[in-house]
């Protein structure tokens, strides 16, 4: 094993163990462990770690604790915990984990129980419940999906504690047991299992007074603090003991029925090449194997979207399950999916033709003929299989009227209406239980030979048993063909679904059954869902689709029928849907059916709502330079309207950072649907009303998708082209891509002067500014920043204003123009504090600081910077905070101040640590070494010249989290802030 989560959380690197001590690393691990080996979203993580309140600094925290758990494990090239487009994985193939270990162990122990093999059931639980060193994850507050694997594990190891016991008491050990009993008891006074456990254990070890007195104990227990009574089962185990009538068999006698003369079989025959489910078959066989009530049948409803193998399932659990059942087993297709659902009037009379009642006159109403099946059945265990239901009321004049009974039922509704009924609902299999299907229909050695391919078409089959089995079906009449073939046609999306039909298997026939039971409204949302990517959604959209306030009735049907899945409520409280991958296919191929211009109204509306609702997060925002483009508005970008959808509303959105970090992936789907239907306009509107909070949050790379993906679309206005280019170039400056840049930018800039606007002209002046002074072309720099300035003052727009003055000041540092940078910046300040742009006054209130601290004035210096730290502490910007404190660290050590730059530089270091900038983390590390005569310092700053600001640009994370480009920029003169940014 590698990770250990049961008791103190644990990874081993294959050397030693080390502890995982920080709480949220930790939380990180349990939501890669809870989800393993599936592919885990950086949302995803967010979620599980920090609920409801994320801080702006969330996804570079995780990639972090990340880096963390790989450094642990020593997986230096990130095979272990690998990144994929959907997530990062925790390849539980090579990596052991003590709780899957647990699990897996003690099934195999519940199975040995369940076949009579006591000793070996003893053996192999007993090796399960030794991994159990304590509570799972050790303390640690987990995400939703670590806490139900916990949750699970808890049960897990009672119902191995309870099957452990009961096959010592099955051997005979019925003394030596009851020590151990007694100990459970006490740590679970309501589970009545033990109890009885105990008073058996105690009636056959001569010791009946006790079990008396313990059954007494157990009654007061339960009336006192429950207000109940002992189940049906114990009151029999307990006159069993005063009737001293309990036998020597293991467990209390049931009570048996007169069995029919010919034992009814109507199972059909198993499917042999069932495979995976493992884990919902065990928990169905035990709700119905710890069923205690003594007049109602166990009822278990099995529900899920086409093609997830219900009926399958159905079928193997009732046929494990079948020889509990000795009276009667029955097995009814009730056609819920077809055009003429069956009637209970018909079933009722196939049930009772079932049991004998050919040649008699059977009752005319419904209630009369459940009356006489109710009698029919009183004394019999009967086992009823109910397929395909459409709703309850088929279901309610078949149920069994006794305790001893089971029903199994399978539907594409979830039939909660259904008294009593534990419900599960069926989802696609997991990919290893998916490959497996197709091995098991195709052969091992085939699927063998190509693993990657086998692996590529269960995925693309979305893990459905349906579609895979039409695919197995396909290679099995082809066996010359490679797997390669059939994995590139069902990679094609335009034909995969022709490619998903073999026979009388056809994933659209499935499909095509549920939606015919559908209202319009719900099969033209179905449609339209297809429209959007395979993220999930909030469930808005769907009323922005479909052109209705009310959306929700729809998606009820929607999810109803189980063509939409209800995945997670977000941190706004929103409730989130998605679409399995191969049904969004379908419902695309509907939707494109439809007529274009359906598919592109829907398309335009849902881009529009998007829009004025990013608008509506932006308001009260610090200013930022890509708020330029309301004034690019008038040439080619339309306003979206305030109404798109009368009446739909959505829900109050959280801060901006909290809302977009739960919003990302949905966002890009929205600009990726604006550029699919040519929707310049209000695709690049959206685009560009995303920039300035993609910058506040460093979200370079959602940023980069956004604007290429909006400038490879048709019909852009040359002014909308220019505002997204400047928007990339900007992208590519934070990564060093200096000349791309710069191409964009000249682009942009003659767009601009071409259609005479002057603003766009400048903002793509001050873009190349940035990138002369990182060259260090400082003329050149400060020659664009002049010509920008010009413009911006023309406009009076003094939040620009202050930008690009405070840019200036930083270009005469550069040249060493100190006296005259001072003027500059006190410009920026007084017109920072006049616009209300709190932000872009503590970043000169810093240069300020910075500048003072050069010409070695470190007294005059340290306010500033703690006005700065203070304004940053107010903003909720933490990279900003702890910038503002390594230099104010740096100032304080001039000073002679050690304590407070000790208190700053350690606070510093934490932050930069929590938001993943490990370079200036060691940084302050180095001054506090030095702080504690270690090392010579080497002070940002320094009594006799400026130095560049001690970090990277602004933007609140490294500079790209995209792979092959820097996170951090070298201690060169590039640090200092970049003019053409908020930040």
């Amino acid at each position: 094993m590698r990770v250990r989560i049961l008791g103190p959380v644990e990874i081993s690197d294959n050397d030693d163990w080390h502890p995982v001590t920080a709480g949220r690393c930790r939380a990180v691990l349990g939501s890669l462990v809870a989800r393993a080996p599936h592919p885990v979203a950086v949302d995803e993580i967010i979620d599980d770690v920090w609920q409801l309140r994320p801080p702006g600094s969330a996804p570079t925290q995780v990639y972090g604790y990340v880096r963390k758990l790989r450094s642990l494990l020593g997986d230096r090239d990130g095979t272990v915990l690998s990144r994929t487009d959907a997530g990062y994985v925790l390849s539980v193939g090579s990596l052991g984990v003590d709780a899957h270990r647990f699990e897996t162990t003690i099934q195999r122990g519940l199975d040995a129980f369940r076949t009579g093999r006591l000793e070996e059931s003893r053996g192999i639980l007993d090796e399960a419940l030794a991994t159990w060193r304590g509570e799972p994850f050790h303390g640690v507050p987990p995400g939703a999906r670590a806490l139900e694997m916990a949750v699970r594990l808890e049960k897990l190891r009672l119902a191995a504690v309870e099957h452990r016991l009961q096959a010592r008491i099955d051997c005979g050990e019925h003394a030596a047991v009851i020590g151990d009993i007694q100990d459970q008891v006490s740590r679970h006074p309501f589970h009545e299992h033990l109890w009885r456990q105990l008073l058996v254990a105690l009636y056959r070890s001569g010791r009946e007074a006790e079990a008396l007195h313990e059954y007494d104990r157990l009654r007061r227990t339960l009336a006192d603090e429950l207000g109940t009574d002992p189940s049906q089962a114990t009151r029999e185990v307990y006159q069993q003991i005063l009737d001293r009538s309990l036998p020597h068999p293991p467990h209390p006698p049931v009570r048996v029925s007169p069995a029919p003369t010919a034992p009814i079989r109507q199972l059909p025959p198993g499917v042999p090449d069932f495979a995976g489910r493992a884990t919902e078959v065990a928990t169905l066989a035990a709700v119905l194997r710890e069923h205690d009530a003594p007049d109602a049948p166990a009822v278990v409803v099995v529900s899920g979207a086409p093609g997830t193998g219900k009926s399958t399932l159905a079928l193997h659990l009732a046929r494990s399950v079948r020889t509990s059942y000795p009276d009667a087993h029955f097995h009814l297709n009730l056609a819920g999916t077809s055009p003429s659902p069956r009637e209970p009037a018909e079933l009722l009379a196939t049930m009772l033709h079932g049991l004998g009642r050919f040649g008699h006159p059977l009752p005319e109403s419904v209630d009369a003929r459940a009356a006489l099946l109710r009698s029919m059945l009183a004394d019999r265990r009967t086992l009823l299989v109910l397929d395909d239901a459409a709703h309850a009321a088929q279901v309610l004049p078949l149920l069994p009227p006794n305790g001893e009974s089971s029903v199994i039922v399978t539907s594409r509704h979830t039939l909660t209406d259904l008294p009593g009924a534990r419900h599960l609902h069926l989802g696609a299999l997991d990919p290893g239980d998916a490959e497996d299907l197709l091995a098991t229909i195709v052969g091992g050695a085939r699927v063998a030979r190509e693993p990657a391919e086998a692996r590529a078409i269960v995925r693309l089959c979305g893990y459905l048993p349906l579609s895979i089995r039409i695919a197995g079906g396909k290679l099995v009449g082809r066996p010359c063909w490679p797997l390669r073939e059939l994995r590139v046609r069902l990679a094609d999306e335009s034909r995969r679904l022709a490619e998903l039909s073999l026979g009388d298997l056809d994933v659209r026939a499935s499909v095509d059954l549920s939606l015919r039971a559908l209202p319009a409204d719900a099969a033209l949302g179905f449609d339209l869902l297809g429209l959007l990517g395979p993220n999930d959604q909030p469930g808005w959209v769907l009323g922005a689709l479909v052109g209705q306030a009310d959306h929700e009735p729809v998606m009820d049907r929607l999810l109803d029928a189980g063509l939409v899945q209800l995945v997670r409520q977000d941190a706004a409280g929103q409730a989130r849907y998605r679409m399995h991958d191969l049904l969004r296919v379908y419902a695309y191929e509907r939707a494109v059916g439809r007529g274009r211009e359906i598919c592109r109204q829907a398309a335009d509306r849902v881009v529009r709502q998007w829009t004025r609702l990013v608008e509506a997060v932006r308001r009260g925002r610090p200013p930022s330079m890509f708020d330029a483009l309301a004034d690019e508005r008038p040439v080619g970008l339309g306003a979206p309207s305030d109404d798109v959808v009368p009446g739909l509303t959505e829900p109050a959105a959280l801060d901006a950072s909290t809302w977009l970090a739960g919003e990302r992936h949905a966002l890009l789907d929205a600009v990726r649907l604006g550029r699919d239907w040519a929707l310049a306009a209000p695709g690049s509107r959206l685009a560009g009303a995303l920039a300035p909070l993609y910058d506040e949050r460093a979200l370079h790379d959602d940023w980069r998708t956004s604007h290429e993906v909006m400038l490879t679309c048709g019909g852009l206005e040359p002014v909308a082209r220019a505002a997204l280019q400047r928007g990339l170039a900007q992208v590519m400056i934070y990564a060093d891509e200096f000349e791309p840049a710069a191409d964009h930018l000249r682009d942009a800039l003659r767009a601009y002067e071409s259609a005479g606007h002057a603003m766009g002209s400048a903002l793509a002046l001050a873009g190349l500014g940035t990138i002369h002074r990182f060259r260090g072309d400082t003329t050149a720099a400060e020659e664009c920043l002049r010509r920008a300035l010009a413009t911006v003052v023309a406009a009076d727009d003094p939040p620009k204003e202050a930008l690009l003055r405070g840019a200036i000041g930083r270009v005469l540092v550069a040249q060493g123009r100190l006296a005259e940078a001072r003027p500059w910046y006190d410009a920026a300040l007084r017109l920072a504090r006049h616009s209300g742009d709190g932000h872009r006054e503590a970043v000169t209130l810093r240069d300020l600081g910075s500048l003072e601290h050069g010409l070695g004035r470190p007294a005059a210096a340290i306010g500033g910077l703690q006005h700065a730290v203070r304004l940053f502490r107010e903003l909720r910007d933490e990279r900003c905070v702890a910038l503002t404190l390594l230099q104010a660290g740096a100032v304080l050590i001039d000073l002679g101040d050690h304590g407070p730059a000790r208190a700053a530089l350690t606070e510093a270091g934490e932050l930069f640590g929590r938001c993943g900038l490990w370079d200036e983390a060691d940084r302050c590390r180095a001054l506090l070494r030095h702080l504690c005569g270690e090392v010579p310092a080497r002070v940002p700053g320094g009594a006799s010249a400026p130095t560049p600001e001690p970090a990277p640009i602004p933007g609140g994370a490294p500079r790209s989290s995209s792979a092959g480009r820097r996170s951090v920029l070298p201690p060169d003169q590039r640090k200092v802030p970049d003019p053409a940014s908020n930040r």
